[in-house]
């Protein structure tokens, strides 16, 4: 498990690439084990975490009801953006929020650890590119004009 570190907001962990790299490695099974949720807009071109959803900011509020639901049981929720700045916080944030209202008081919404990227897929990215366990769809074009 991550040894996560907190930000300025008491509530809100991080986990480091290499973190998120060690799980995907592991024998633990997307969407069961854990989920990444990638929450880029029109910025989600030029590649992604093997495995992760896309959930656009932009359409995260009418979808986070759903996810909570489709995620009760998994234990590790990972959230990112491009930097993991302002979006991928805040959709974690809603995301566990919507967690405590949805799921009825026989669920215990403790079980689930959720968690945001450090620096977002941009960091990821840089790291792992070269690897198709960790980054698929991968666009050096995208990458070079964009965030260089």
């Amino acid at each position: 498990m991550p040894t996560a570190t907190r930000s300025y907001s008491m509530s809100t962990k991080y986990m480091t690439s290499e973190e998120l790299a060690e799980i995907i490695r592991s024998d633990k099974v997307p969407k069961k084990d854990y989920l990444v949720v990638d929450v880029r807009d029109d910025d989600y071109a030029g590649g992604n975490i093997v495995g992760a959803v896309n959930l656009p900011s932009r359409d995260f509020l009418m979808n986070v009801d759903n996810l909570v639901k489709d995620t009760k049981n998994v234990p590790v929720m990972v959230f990112h953006c491009a930097l993991s700045q302002v979006r991928g916080p805040k959709a974690a944030r809603i995301y566990k929020e919507t967690r405590q209202n949805v799921l009825s008081e026989t669920d215990d919404t403790s079980s689930t650890q959720v968690y945001v990227l450090r620096d977002g897929f941009t960091v990821f990215q840089t790291k792992f590119k070269d690897d198709p366990k960790l980054v698929e769809n991968w666009d050096k074009d995208v990458w070079a004009s964009d965030w260089n």
